[in-house]
Parts: structure tokens; C-alpha cells; sequence
């Protein structure tokens, strides 16, 4: 068997809230172990205080575990030391965030936020080589004609065309995985279907794995080959994606798959649905 892309075994963290004496411990995350193999999407769903989005930000190495261990091509990642370590996991292992409307600076032009990330992740480009990368993701993600986006400001652009930015962003590092967390969650219906189908066409075109953080079973259903079930910090249930949501085995799963409508349905209907709050951890 190959070894997966990435791996997580005993991940755990675990953040002190309230007063230094009398605060309490807020179990984020306890005890995680999973995988994501080459060219896979795997979809992380839970409900808001889950973990889901504690988790990707330590993937994306923004938080340290409190304990556990996270293993990018069979080598541990958690704790590298070297600058150069770092930036090579960060351009491997980049991260696509919720909100459009706030992950681009709105004072430079798109091709300055994609030109950013390449100078400092492939300085083996020139200048003339930079330009022709930024056409060539812009071009990958469906912003067209690539050199009229690349000189629009954020605010030219629809929310659906921003959050194609940040995927742009992220190919732009020639990645392995891309950690999209809640990618759609603040577009419009009409629109999503678009980003799932970007995520499918970037996986076939370029061969990069996604792990997909959503709460909407619905739209994990019509992207992911296998699905993680997180509820309360743990991961409750994981399995092939049919599998998961056509026999549930977990009363959270079966929870979660009983409030979608129609989970068939790819545009992200659940999102009204309210199967309730996770416990206080």
C-alpha cells in the first residue's frame, strides 16, 4: 500500500480559556488520526464548534498541537525548525479561507496578491517568468482573459471571482494539497456549484488533493471521495463518501445526513438547516 499524502496520528489541541487560575480547558481538537492520499478530495464536516476549522489551521501549521503528529510524505511536519522547512510545507500545503471579501488586500491589484506568494515561494523565477505563472493560474481557475484579471482591484470582482483568487493563489506555490475551509459557505447558491467544479477540474488538471472543511453534507456528498465526520473535537465517522451518508453509523452522522433535504442535491441546501450546537468542551 502507498504511502498517503498526508497523515495524522493522535493530533490534539487544547486551548486555556477565561483566567489564568480559574479558566478552563477548551478541548478543540482530541485525538485525530487520519489520512489524505495522493490525488484525493476528502471532505472534514461537522457543525460550527466541531473542530473542523481548528483542525485545517493545524494542517496549515497556524497553530502547534498541543500533542499528536502530522506526517506530509511519510516526514513529520509539526515541528520544523528551518526557515526554508517551512516555506516548502506552507507552498506543499497551501490554505483557500472562508471569507473572499477579506483575504485579498483591497489597495493592490490581483496580480500583486498572486505575485507576492511566487516571489516568495518560487524565487527561482524572474520577473518576466512571475508575470507568465500569475496569467497561467488566473487562466487555470477560469478568470479569463487572464491579463485584464490580473490588473483588476478585489473590488471589481464578484465574490465567486474572489474566492477563484485564492485558489489561484494556491496554485500558483504548485501545491500537493490545498486545505479549502468552507470555501463556499459565504457565496451565493447560484454560484457554489461553480468552486465545487473547480476543485474537481484542478484535481484532474494538476493533480493536487483537496481537504474540503464544510458543514454542508450535501455539497461534500457531490465533491468528495470520502468523507470525515467531526463532532465535538473527535472524529466520530470516516469512510467512503456513499457509504458515510447512505448508512451512518455514528447518532451525529445520522443526525447531520437526517437535516439535509436532499442530500443529493449539490448546492449547498443544508445551510439553513439547524441540527444543533456541539457540546461545551
Amino acid at each position: 500500500m502507498s504511502e498517503p499524502l498526508l497523515r495524522t496520528e493522535g493530533l490534539t489541541r487544547h486551548f486555556r480559556v477565561g483566567k489564568l487560575l480559574s479558566g478552563q480547558t477548551l478541548h478543540a481538537v482530541d485525538d485525530v488520526g487520519f489520512e489524505i492520499g495522493k490525488g484525493e478530495i476528502v471532505a472534514l464536516v461537522g457543525e460550527s464548534g466541531s473542530g473542523k476549522s481548528t483542525m485545517a489551521r493545524l494542517l496549515a501549521r497556524v497553530y502547534r498541537p498541543t500533542r499528536g503528529e502530522i506526517y506530509f510524505e511519510g516526514r513529520p511536519v509539526t515541528r520544523l525548525l528551518r526557515r526554508r522547512q517551512r516555506l516548502a510545507y506552507s507552498s506543499d500545503v497551501p490554505m483557500v479561507f472562508q471569507d473572499p471579501y477579506s483575504s485579498i488586500n483591497p489597495a493592490y491589484r490581483i496580480s500583486h496578491a498572486i505575485r507576492r506568494g511566487i516571489r516568495l515561494h518560487r524565487r527561482d523565477l524572474d520577473r518576466a517568468k512571475r508575470r507568465e505563472e500569475t496569467e497561467r493560474v488566473l487562466g487555470a481557475v477560469g478568470l479569463v482573459p487572464p491579463r485584464t484579471m490580473a490588473g483588476k482591484f478585489p473590488h471589481e470582482l464578484s465574490g465567486g471571482q474572489r474566492q477563484r483568487v485564492g485558489f489561484a493563489q494556491a496554485l500558483a506555490f504548485r501545491p500537493k494539497l490545498i486545505i479549502a475551509d468552507e470555501p463556499v459557505s459565504m457565496l451565493d447558491v447560484s454560484i457554489r456549484i461553480g468552486v465545487l467544479n473547480l476543485m474537481s477540474e484542478l484535481r484532474e488538471r494538476e493533480g493536487v488533493s483537496f481537504l474540503y472543511i464544510t458543514h454542508d453534507v450535501a455539497s461534500a456528498r457531490y465533491i468528495a471521495d470520502r468523507v470525515l465526520v467531526m463532532y465535538a473535537g473527535h472524529l466520530v465517522e470516516e469512510g467512503p463518501t456513499e457509504d458515510v451518508i447512505q448508512r451512518p453509523k455514528h447518532p451525529y452522522t445520522q443526525l447531520l445526513v437526517s437535516a439535509v433535504p436532499d442530500p443529493r442535491a449539490p448546492l449547498g441546501v443544508a445551510d439553513a438547516a439547524d441540527v444543533g450546537e456541539p457540546p461545551k468542551v
